[in-house]
């Protein structure tokens, strides 16, 4: 296969992947559904409790004001809580609630679940070759971070 082609199929393969697994989460929940942007700052804040909103729209590759505008939204939902930073009182950290917690661990565990009822539908090779390609596709994640650091 050609590099071109391989690229353009990989990064299709993964995209639909992705989007697949979303729209099967999103069937069955019963709460307000979050944008993509919304899950990626929660996840980062449950992560790191008490990031600053600056860092967190360095971190996340989005403008202060679209975080903010992220923050303004989730902290409405339960999902979030913004104090001012004892270390610079013009800054804000934010921590997640319990809701949030709660929230994303559903959301992780029936992701899983999904994934692995899907793996187990699979032959043996497959599984083998997902699970040897999984160091490449942690590379290939680590390198398009590194990239859009130096840009």
């Amino acid at each position: 296969m050609e590099p071109e082609s391989l690229a353009d199929d990989l990064a299709d393969a993964l995209v639909g992947v992705q989007r697949l697994i979303r729209r099967r989460l999103r069937s069955g929940m019963t709460a307000p559904r979050l944008r993509g942007a919304e899950v990626e700052l929660l996840r980062l804040v449950v992560t790191r409790p008490g990031v600053r909103v600056s860092d967190a729209a360095k971190e996340l590759y989005l403008a202060g004001n679209s975080v903010s505008t992220l923050v303004n939204h989730l902290a409405r939902g339960g999902y979030l809580i913004r104090e001012t930073d004892p270390a610079d009182r013009r800054a804000a950290r934010l921590l997640p609630t319990e809701a949030a917690q709660t929230r994303l661990r559903d959301w992780r565990e029936r992701r899983t679940a999904l994934v692995r009822r899907q793996m187990g539908r699979l032959d043996e090779v497959d599984r083998k070759a997902l699970e040897a390609a999984l160091p490449a596709l942690r590379k290939l994640a680590e390198n398009l971070h590194e990239e859009a650091e130096d840009t």
